[in-house]
């Protein structure tokens, strides 16, 4: 190895490793191993997973799947026909439609494609962490605004942001972690102003009460993201679309480096689900009813603070401190998201709506932990 090489190896490295990613955090099998139980035992409500599903007939269009399709062959037309059924889900041309390997693999592509280094994202803050991820890779600069008291957009400090080097703006509605959605006028204004490629994220859109969906010819620069991971429950299959206007939608479509992007079982799942759109239907009406119950009864406890939604999610905020609250709680077995401080709430936690006896435990341990004043309780071991 000479030493030219060398010094390009270990600059690279140690650049490498300075990249900033996401952390999952800790695992069911994990804390189940820490605490000497099963896993069976652990009660997980961090990654918003819809947990309504019915496992049963999933499970079942599953193994007609397997007798349906040969996995030695690559996937050609599937890609084809799961655009075909989602036009007649969202009421949209398929040549407005593409698919790709999750909603963060479109994102990835999305940056890109259109982001090249020292160009300027806009997006707003608190919201997920993916894009600017994406963005800071590409050596372009993300510019964050924070989000007002009530968690609705600061409108004109944002397009106080614009100019001819901000190439994309992000915004998330309904918002992870904030649960809400934006403004739609808001949004609108925005995205007319704005001098770039915009992304509108729902991934969250069937649990919420509007969607810009059957608005988007009016906008030629948005990009509309959507995912089967929520409402449809194929959180493990990582598939995810778009819906853009047909020119911007070849350009995600066509340009991509990779061949086959999205596995063939995978697309092929999603049609499935889309044949039978009942099982999402019927799990979406009963996480958004379950989704009230668990607000409500959070409310009901001493020290906590229960947001309204319009996602598979609640935001709360503790009275007792962050890091105690989520430590007592993995001795409990429950997995929560910590967010700690956001804007002007302390400690603030991201809970999956749950199943209605796993949200019965959480709301047991939350009052345990509430009416106990020993914040100072030692916390090693767990993290």
């Amino acid at each position: 190895m000479n030493t030219s090489y060398q010094a390009w190896f270990d600059e690279k490295l140690a650049k490498l490793q300075n990249i900033d990613c996401y952390n999952a955090g800790i695992t069911p099998e994990g804390l189940a191993k820490q605490l000497g139980v099963e896993q069976s035992e652990i009660i997980k409500l961090n990654f918003n997973e819809n947990l309504f599903i019915d496992r049963t007939k999933q499970t079942a269009l599953i193994k007609q799947l397997s007798e349906e399709i040969d996995l030695r062959l690559y996937p050609e037309d599937e890609e084809v026909k799961l655009r075909k059924k989602l036009s007649h889900y969202l009421n949209v041309p398929q040549d407005f439609l593409v698919v790709g390997n999750a909603g963060d693999e479109l994102i990835d592509r999305i940056v890109r494609l259109f982001i090249e280094p020292r160009d300027v994202a806009v997006s707003f803050t608190p919201s997920f962490a993916i894009p600017r991820l994406c963005v800071k890779r590409q050596g372009g600069q993300y510019i964050e605004i924070p989000l007002r008291a009530n968690f609705q957009l600061d409108t004109n400090t944002m397009l106080n942001t614009f100019s001819d080097k901000t190439r994309l703006l992000y915004l998330c509605s309904p918002n992870n972690p904030t649960t809400n959605q934006l403004n739609p006028q808001d949004i609108e204004k925005l995205v007319q102003a704005f001098p770039g490629i915009v992304i509108l994220d729902e991934a969250y859109g069937e649990f919420a009460d509007y969607s810009f969906i059957s608005r988007i010819q009016e906008f030629p620069n948005m990009i509309i993201l959507r995912t089967f991971s929520k409402a449809f429950g194929l959180a493990m299959l990582r598939i995810g679309y778009v819906v853009a206007n047909p020119e911007l939608a070849a350009v995600l479509r066509d340009k991509v480096p990779l061949p086959y992007p999205v596995s063939g079982f995978s697309i092929r799942m999603g049609i499935k689900m889309l044949e039978n759109i009942a099982i999402a239907q019927n799990a979406v009406s009963a996480l958004i009813a379950e989704r009230a119950n668990l607000i409500a009864q959070l409310n009901q406890i001493d020290g906590v603070e229960a947001f309204p939604s319009q996602t598979d999610f609640v935001l709360i905020n503790t009275k007792a401190p962050a890091d105690q609250v989520y430590t007592k709680l993995l001795r409990r077995g429950i997995i929560l998201k910590k967010w700690g401080k956001l804007l002007q709430y302390e400690n603030c936690f991201r809970i999956t709506v749950g199943l209605p006896e796993m949200n019965a435990k959480l709301l047991e341990a939350l009052k345990q932990i509430q009416g106990d004043k020993k914040y100072d309780e030692d916390t090693r071991g767990l993290s």
